[in-house]
C-alpha cells in the first residue's frame, strides 16, 4: 500500500512541479484475504487459551520451578485472546497489524486471526438512501426540483476503509453531484424522440446509476440501481409550466378534431356528388364546408337556420 505524496520543491514559498492530483492522493490498495481459522480452529484455540491460562495461574500460585513456564503460558493465552473475534452475516473484518493492512476476513461465526491486530468492521450489506431534493436547471434552462434513491453496497472493503475518509459521506456527496449533472443534461419534458427526465425515466435512471458508480468506484463501492424519487418544476415556474402543458394539450386536441372534421366533410361532399343527391357549384360547396366545419369543430351545440329562399338572395 502506498499513500504518500512525493515531496515537491518550493521556490520563494510557492510549491513547484506538478500540482497534487489523483496520482498524489489516491491510496493504492485492494482487498485480499487475511489469514484466519474458522469456527473449529477458533474453538480449539479458545480451549487452548483456557488450559494455558489455568496452567499459568496455577504455576504462579505454587511458586515452583515451572513458574516461568506458567508465565509464558499465560502470555500465550492472552495473545491468542487478542486474535479471536465473531463476525455476523453481512459483516467483514478488515485486519491491520501495526498499521499495515493484512487482509479482510469474510467468513462468518467465531474466527481466529493474527494476534495483536486491530480489526475494523465493514458492512457489505445492501444499503439505500435518498438524496436531498436538489434545485437545478434542466437542459432548457428551467429550474426543477429533483431527488433520487441510490441502492449500493461495499464491494472492496480495503478501498472503502483506506481510499476515502468516510465512504458513507463520500457516496452521498458523489450521488448528489452525479444526479445534478444528469438532470442538467436533459430537458424536463419534450416531444417525441426527446430523452426527457419525465418521459425517459428508465433511461435517465440508468444514466444516474452509471455515473454514480463511476464516481464511487475509487471507494470500493458498487451501485445496484438508482431511481428518481421526486421530479417537479420549481415552485416559481410551476404554474406557468402547467399552463404551457395545458395549452399544448388543447392545441393537440384541436388539431385532432380539425383533422377528423376535414376528413368527414370530404367524405360527405364526395358521397353527395357521387350519388347525385345534389349538384354543388363552388359557392354552395364553400357554404356547406363552412357549415359542416362549424358543426363538427364547435364546442357548443349548433343552432340550425331554415332558409326558405335561395342562397343567392
Amino acid at each position: 500500500m502506498s499513500d504518500s505524496t512525493p515531496p515537491q520543491a518550493t521556490t520563494g514559498g510557492t510549491p513547484a512541479g506538478r500540482p497534487v492530483g489523483h496520482d498524489g492522493t489516491r491510496v493504492d490498495v485492494e482487498e485480499r484475504a487475511a489469514w484466519s481459522l474458522g469456527a473449529g480452529g477458533a474453538l480449539v484455540a479458545v480451549l487452548l487459551v483456557i488450559v494455558l491460562g489455568v496452567a499459568g495461574v496455577a504455576a504462579l500460585a505454587s511458586a515452583s520451578a515451572v513458574s516461568v513456564l506458567g508465565v509464558v503460558a499465560l502470555v500465550v493465552a492472552v495473545l491468542l485472546l487478542t486474535g479471536i473475534g465473531v463476525i455476523s452475516p453481512g459483516q467483514t473484518l478488515v485486519v491491520q497489524l501495526f498499521g499495515r493492512y493484512l487482509g479482510t476476513i469474510r467468513r462468518t461465526g467465531l474466527v481466529l486471526t493474527v494476534p495483536l491486530t486491530t480489526r475494523r468492521r465493514v458492512s457489505v450489506r445492501v444499503r439505500n438512501f435518498e438524496t436531498s431534493e436538489l434545485k437545478v436547471n434542466d437542459a432548457d434552462g428551467n429550474p426543477i426540483n429533483i431527488a433520487a434513491i441510490v441502492v449500493w453496497q461495499v464491494a472492496d472493503t480495503a478501498r472503502a476503509s483506506f481510499a476515502v475518509e468516510d465512504y458513507d459521506d463520500f457516496v452521498s456527496v458523489q450521488a448528489e453531484s452525479a444526479l445534478r449533472h444528469v438532470a442538467m443534461s436533459h430537458p424536463y419534458d419534450g416531444g417525441d424522440g426527446v430523452e426527457s427526465l419525465r418521459g425517459a425515466t428508465e433511461l435517465v435512471s440508468a444514466e444516474i446509476a452509471t455515473e454514480v458508480a463511476a464516481r464511487v468506484a475509487v471507494a470500493g463501492v458498487e451501485v445496484v440501481e438508482a431511481r428518481i424519487s421526486n421530479l417537479a418544476y420549481a415552485p416559481e415556474i410551476a404554474q406557468a409550466m402547467l399552463q404551457r402543458q395545458q395549452a399544448g394539450a388543447i392545441i393537440a386536441a384541436r388539431s385532432r378534431i380539425v383533422e377528423g372534421a376535414v376528413s368527414m366533410v370530404e367524405d360527405a361532399l364526395n358521397r353527395l356528388e357521387s350519388e347525385g343527391v345534389v349538384t354543388l357549384d363552388d359557392e354552395r360547396r364553400a357554404t356547406m364546408v363552412s357549415n359542416l366545419l362549424v358543426v363538427l369543430c364547435g364546442e357548443s351545440r349548433a343552432t340550425p337556420v331554415v332558409n326558405a329562399g335561395s342562397l343567392y338572395q
